[in-house]
């Protein structure tokens, strides 16, 4: 199987450069739904490899349509290589474009890179610099800037934007940090759009539950726009850590979606996130994805791709969090039946 899917990418390599130019638009499928996935890159969450990627291929048993992977701010430059690469393997690239610097760590304020900074015009240059080399990949390229905003755990969230204030940014009837998020992701694609960096789909990038669950930490506080988003997205996941319940699919996806899905009517719906760690005597991985895989196909039609969050990571107890889907025998038949569905699309198909 390698064998021949190494040709097929080989063959891609030498796509006539108008054919790509011509590939303005991620066609959103009216039956099925694309199937991708993040797979482990490392620290900084960009090692692309394509060895990596015909290894999940295989692992997972289908193609994938997306895959996934971060651009931290601190690096200075557009991941041109990784998108390449992903590229020539078929895929549509997804970017998680985060606003940080080293040492990347969650839970701890980085003002280098505070949202006040990038209002100021002090990262202009380097997000025109970067948006020229994305246009430059003559390919189109999903983008979710700033993710996950209504947690508490990344430096541009809300809670560390000022949070429920109201009095020091802006609206003095809005909330601070939901605003001036808004506002930053807005001169973002602005420039980013002013540099000609028009193969660009911009994905708003929830988590599913907000935290601190206040009222002004919702979702819709966070939303910049209809004419700034094409994708709706969010995160997903079942249990993570060794504290805290078994969650089902359902009881992490329903109403979270629900709240996604009230942002705009029609705009296609993507799991930019999705997981579950293996935790036994909690509950049943296997039945986890099964029942995930049949609701998602079954209860959420907007829902148009889902990237999978393929890692294993130590926790500060000694206990892993193995989200990877081969985190045991009965997990792996458990994705590889779901996703060998005919619903799941293992390649991306494109639209003027």
């Amino acid at each position: 199987m390698l064998r021949s899917r190494t040709i097929q990418i080989l063959a891609a390599v030498f796509l006539p450069p108008l054919a790509l130019l011509a590939q303005e638009h991620l066609k959103i499928p009216a039956q099925g739904a694309y199937a991708g996935a993040y797979v482990d890159w490392g620290d900084t969450e960009d090692s692309v490899s394509m060895e990596r990627i015909l290894a999940f291929e295989k692992l997972a048993g289908k193609q994938q349509a997306i895959i996934a992977f971060s651009s931290y701010w601190g690096t200075g430059k557009f991941p041109t290589a990784q998108a390449e690469i992903v590229r020539t393997y078929g895929a549509a690239p997804l970017i998680y474009w985060s606003p940080w610097g080293p040492p990347y760590e969650q839970n701890k304020a980085q003002p280098d890179y505070a949202l006040d900074r990038i209002l100021e015009g002090k990262f202009d240059s380097y997000i025109r610099d970067w948006a020229h080399q994305a246009r430059d990949t003559h390919t189109v390229l999903l983008v979710a800037w700033g993710l996950e905003m209504n947690g508490d755990w990344f430096p541009w969230g809300g809670a560390g934007q000022g949070g429920g204030e109201t009095k020091k940014f802006g609206d003095p009837k809005k909330p601070d940090g939901p605003e001036k998020f808004v506002a930053a992701y807005r001169y973002v694609v602005d420039h980013v759009r002013q540099a000609g960096a028009r193969n660009i789909e911009w994905i708003f990038h929830a988590q599913n539950y907000s935290w601190p669950v206040k009222d002004w930490n919702r979702m819709a506080n966070y939303y910049p726009g209809d004419d700034y988003v094409d994708w709706l997205g969010m995160s997903v996941y079942g249990k993570q850590y060794a504290r805290g319940d078994w969650l089902k699919f359902d009881t992490v996806m329903r109403k979270p979606c629900a709240e996604l899905a009230a942002l705009n009517k029609t705009k296609p719906i993507i799991l930019a996130e999705w997981g579950v760690a293996e935790f036994p005597r909690s509950g049943s991985k296997a039945e986890f994805f099964d029942g995930a895989f049949a609701s998602m196909k079954k209860d959420y039609p907007r829902l148009k791709a889902i990237v999978y969050w393929h890692e294993r990571w130590q926790n500060d107890d000694e206990i892993y969090s193995n989200l990877r889907i081969n985190s045991s025998p009965n997990a792996l038949k458990a994705y590889q039946r779901g996703l060998a569905d005919p619903w799941w699309l293992g390649r991306p198909e494109w639209k003027k």
